[in-house]
């Protein structure tokens, strides 16, 4: 395993190398290098070997939370009162616009029922803190965008935007498996999951920066002790059937409250944290590209690129109509369209579950799911990337 790990290391590098020559996001280079060289890619040359493959979920769910600890590092209560009313209208608005849209066209032009169209639409509406999480946090630190704190706004809103979806899927799901759901109550869980997930992440960062203060250690342990408290509260999204824990939230409200209440220790581990993204990076995009059939997505055909179409139309109107009232000038809220395109994490996590579960139209659900990141992961990347500048104006 060490020596296939070795190796798609170099070639992932590589990859991010000549990519950022040519101007384009690092990132893309590296899911192409997972879709090339993994299990569905070029014959006889999966260098992402059994033991890796199966490891995929964790790892992919440990540098997500890596991810999510470096944004929470970087909010402060100051900014987040700035771009509260606006991130609460993007955590929901564009989603529900976007899944609604889906599910109308899965419905009357691919002949779904209304389960299948359902999953399909929240699967799809799912906007990827993976893809989108690291380049505001880049953008954040040149500096753009800081007047309205246009990064600090799509951070905050896009991991709420996830919670939504998945929790909408859920509802579809259990509709289309025959499982009683009460509706109201799971739109209840909603608001619950989020307000249980940072009460959680929040005390958690209180009572490291209680143990930080009194035991002396180097950084780097004070970074794999928070690392593993991290883990260990997103593990407590397994208890979701007893009571929603919005986990990825309470995460960056642990690095919030570090911030808040230590700011020199929280730079420290922020720093520490830049270097472990270095790696945690590389295994992120690889084995999100390990997940990608090119043959599946071919499947999805011309409806299936509709379909995403018309999902990221009405996602853009839904993001204008959230942002609408606010200071932000009509290039910012062009910015805010694109950086809510990209699709990767939860399509790649839950596309092929209506599949598993023998759920009417599942081989669909998963061609268009796969196709949905193949098209708007280097879509969504390459505007952010492109247009950021432009944009946002200069960086103060």
């Amino acid at each position: 395993m060490l020596l296939y790990l070795a190796i798609i290391v170099i070639i992932a590098l590589a990859a991010n190398w000549c990519c950022e020559k040519i101007k384009i996001p690092g990132l893309l280079g590296m899911i192409a290098v997972g879709i090339l060289f993994g299990p569905h890619g070029i014959p006889g040359c999966n260098l992402i070997s059994p033991l890796i493959n199966n490891m995929s979920f964790g790892l992919r769910n440990a540098a997500l939370i890596i991810i999510l600890i470096r944004a929470g590092l970087s909010l402060n209560r100051k900014t987040l009162n700035k771009v509260g009313l606006p991130a609460l209208k993007m955590s929901f608005i564009p989603c529900l616009l976007e899944g609604s849209a889906i599910i109308f066209i899965a419905h009357y032009f691919l002949k779904l029922d209304w389960a299948s169209s359902g999953m399909l639409g929240f699967i799809i509406a799912a906007v990827s803190p993976a893809v989108v999480v690291p380049q505001m946090l880049d953008i954040k630190a040149k500096g753009y965008g800081k007047k309205h704190e246009i990064p600090t706004l799509i951070l905050a809103s896009a991991s709420i935007d996830d919670v939504f979806a998945i929790t909408l899927f859920g509802v579809f799901l259990a509709a289309g498996t025959g499982k009683a759901v009460n509706i109201a109550m799971q739109f209840v869980k909603v608001p619950l999951g989020i307000a249980v997930g940072i009460g959680l992440g929040l005390l958690a960062g209180y009572l490291l920066v209680k143990f930080f203060a009194k035991v002396h250690m180097r950084d780097t342990k004070k970074m794999l002790i928070f690392l593993v408290v991290a883990i260990l509260l997103h593990e407590l999204e397994y208890f979701k059937d007893y009571l929603p824990i919005a986990t990825l939230l309470g995460v960056m409200a642990m690095g919030f409250v570090l911030l808040e209440l230590d700011s020199r220790r929280a730079h420290n581990l922020a720093k520490k944290f830049n270097k472990l993204w270095i790696f945690a990076e590389i295994l992120l995009f690889v084995l999100i590209g390990a997940q990608v059939d090119i043959k599946v997505a071919l499947n999805a055909g011309l409806w299936g690129i509709l379909i995403i179409a018309v999902g990221l139309c009405a996602r853009s109107i839904g993001v204008w109509l959230a942002l609408a009232g606010s200071k932000l000038n009509k290039n910012e809220r062009l910015f805010c369209v694109f950086s809510y395109m990209p699709k990767a994490t939860v399509q790649a996590a839950i596309g092929a579950i209506p599949l598993s579960m023998g759920v009417k139209g599942g081989e669909l659900i998963l061609a268009i799911a796969v196709l949905s990141i193949i098209i708007t992961a280097p879509l969504g990347a390459g505007l952010i990337r492109g247009t950021h500048a432009r944009l946002l104006g200069d960086a103060e």
